[in-house]
């Protein structure tokens, strides 16, 4: 039983389409693919766990709560350079996260502290890591900086020569 209409594709093209059904088997059932690595899954929400921790900002706050809490104008002081929004925006992130608590005392004016939780202070132990080896590895970082800039350099001069 084979029905066959006439469709207008375009107005410049008429076809003729096969109603046909047939059965097809498949002949090639092998997978070819790996199938995907588990962590993949789950590949955004790790990259915006790591983007609130690689933050400037949420680095130093989380560095300067290890000690214990603080209030805003105290973290504030001691980031050296953050603006008040700024630093408001990285608190807030870092509230929202899990990784630090805002407590709000009743005093005239109310005063704000920050505290790191048990997830946070987990956290801080492989950003100190983390700094450290920044620290270790800075000369090595800063050469490789001026040797990039150099040939960088040389290699505009070469195309402006041009």
């Amino acid at each position: 039983m084979s029905r066959s209409k006439l469709v207008t594709w375009t107005r410049y093209v008429t076809l003729t389409i096969s109603q046909e059904r047939k059965f097809v088997r498949p002949r090639h059932t092998d997978m070819t693919a790996t199938p995907p690595h588990p962590l993949h899954q789950d590949c955004a929400k790790v990259s915006q766990v790591f983007a609130r921790i690689g933050e400037k900002w949420s680095m130093l706050v989380v560095m300067l709560l290890r000690d214990g809490p603080r209030r805003f104008n105290d973290i504030k002081r001691n980031t050296g350079g953050i603006s008040q929004q700024m630093l408001t925006r990285t608190l807030r992130g870092l509230e929202r996260d899990g990784m630090l608590t805002r407590t709000i005392f009743p005093t005239s004016p109310p005063q704000v502290e920050y505290r790191l939780t048990e997830l946070g202070r987990s956290m801080s132990e492989p950003v100190l890591a983390f700094g450290l080896w920044v620290r270790e590895h800075l000369a090595e970082v800063e050469t490789a900086r001026g040797r990039f800039d150099q040939r960088t350099k040389s290699e505009r001069g070469l195309e402006a020569a041009e």
